[in-house]
């Protein structure tokens, strides 16, 4: 049976591949999972047992979020998850069965209404919630939606966190019945805490910088103007109007056209690109040139640097990264730690090592000082506040990484195992290294959600990465 966690939560078609029957299945195994995971009230203390009835859960203290809301008397808080959502229109019909599901396992929940997923993973820390739940797609088009799940501290799940829940969604629980029975309430505030969050986190104020900003009709269309603005800059809006049909249509992180056309037009500073659930940005420089995830990395890896605070002088982000960002950063004295593609890897990297930085090139950063998981919004306000302490433009600030030319091509395969495993293959890879020396590499990636090898050359030129990836996808393909 295929796995339903992905590499980044579940995701499908909405209504065919990800019903709200799976979602309640699913919220209801996280409940039970990760409720006793955080030791939080009664879950994680009863066994799935029938019940002690005369003993139902107590209500919140003072400091619960759930403080003057009518819950049960009894022995003991229950357990309360937070939900979030992107504006997708099929979000509010998931948002209704995950917490259905939630609350038939004995869960309080906290609906935060349309918030990024950062938003999300914060708050689950910060109100000491056993789990918070985002239901989002990221930058996939409308039809498509999500679920991602933050474990208690707003922490990304490990794989055997992920393993659990999935078999809890066949497991027979036991549910609590009568007062035992979780209770459902909407936040009127969670956007206030987290904007407040973020301007504390704001490491300068951005005086004097003028930004677009491209929403992408998503989570972050009302809060990211409003931080950017909070915190200094002067703020131009384009795809900020979502409608729960127009996310991600043309716009956002993923086509950066209209943001590039809009930075000239309006002579700003620079632009900034959400996605969907805006956990990740792209950036834009005055001229219309893109500043990647790697160049984002290492400008915020040297700022911290400078400022001694960026933890054992290390930078962590992922295979992918380009060779002209670890030329950057050795010339600054500051080393890389290289992991798998995708940024829960990235995120398991830093906590083992207690880094400070992390990153990805599809613009996913984590400031582990201040969030759990990239937060796109965070990203923006620290870029602008080097370009407001630096009085430096971004293209010469993102000018410190020399791009070598990368070329990606994905070939579909019927076996991803035999072609990792095909001395034909590996001869090629082994060829094509030797001709690109010290000034260029390959790398073969099978994808994690699709039968497609994804073969990456980058060479000095475009010319030789085009010939040597080819040369290397038509022996994976063959």
């Amino acid at each position: 049976m295929a796995r339903f966690f992905g590499t980044d939560g579940v995701r499908g078609l909405a209504n065919v591949d990800l019903t709200p029957q799976k979602a309640l299945l699913l919220a209801t195994s996280a409940a039970f999972v990760l409720s006793r995971e955080a030791g939080q009230g009664f879950l994680s203390s009863q066994s799935t047992d029938e019940p002690n009835r005369s003993q139902t859960p107590a209500g919140p203290p003072s400091s619960h979020p759930f403080a003057g809301f009518p819950c049960a008397p009894g022995s003991g808080p229950r357990p309360f998850a937070v939900v979030g959502r992107d504006p997708r229109a099929s979000g509010e019909m998931l948002e209704a069965a995950v917490a259905a599901g939630l609350a038939s396992a004995g869960c309080d929940v906290l609906l935060l209404g349309v918030l990024p997923t950062p938003a999300v993973a914060y708050l689950t820390g910060e109100l000491g919630a056993a789990l918070g739940v985002v239901i989002s797609a990221s930058h996939n088009a409308m039809p498509d939606n999500g679920i991602k799940i933050f474990a208690a501290g707003g922490l990304k799940l490990d794989d055997a966190a992920e393993d659990a829940i999935e078999t809890g969604m066949h497991t027979d629980w036991t549910l609590p019945i009568g007062a035992g029975i979780g209770r459902i309430h909407r936040s009127t505030d969670a956007d206030r805490q987290y904007l407040d969050h973020l301007l504390l986190a704001t490491p300068h104020p951005l005086n004097g910088i003028k930004v677009v900003v491209d929403c992408a009709h998503g989570a972050a269309s009302l809060l990211a103007p409003e931080a950017y603005r909070r915190a200094g800059a002067e703020v131009v809006v384009i795809a900020g109007e979502p409608n729960g049909l127009n996310i991600n249509d043309g716009v956002g992180s993923t086509y950066l056209a209209n943001l590039r056309a809009a930075v000239v037009e309006h002579q700003a500073d620079l632009g900034i690109a959400h996605d969907g659930d805006a956990d990740r940005c792209l950036a834009v420089a005055a001229d219309g040139s893109d500043v990647d995830g790697d160049a984002i990395l290492a400008i915020l890896s040297t700022a911290l640097h400078a400022r001694g605070e960026l933890a054992e002088a290390t930078v962590v982000t992922t295979v992918m990264a380009n060779i002209g960002f670890h030329r950057a950063m050795a010339e600054a004295g500051i080393t890389v730690r290289t992991t798998a593609v995708g940024d829960r890897y990235v995120l398991e990297e830093m906590r083992d090592g207690r880094f400070s930085l992390g990153g990805e090139q599809s613009g996913h950063v984590v400031l582990a000082e201040h969030a759990t998981t990239g937060d796109g919004l965070l990203t923006a306000l620290y870029i602008m506040a080097q370009m407001a302490t630096t009085k430096r433009p971004l293209a010469e600030l993102a000018a410190m990484v020399t791009k070598f030319p990368q070329v990606l091509i994905n070939v579909p395969v019927d076996d991803k195992a035999a072609v990792a495993a095909s001395a034909a293959v590996a001869a090629s890879v082994e060829e094509a290294a030797a001709e690109l020396g010290d000034s260029g590499r390959v790398l073969l990636r099978p994808s994690g959600t699709e039968n497609v090898v994804r073969v990456m050359v980058e060479a000095q030129t475009a010319e030789q990465a085009s010939a040597v990836a080819e040369r290397v996808a038509a022996v994976v393909a063959s």
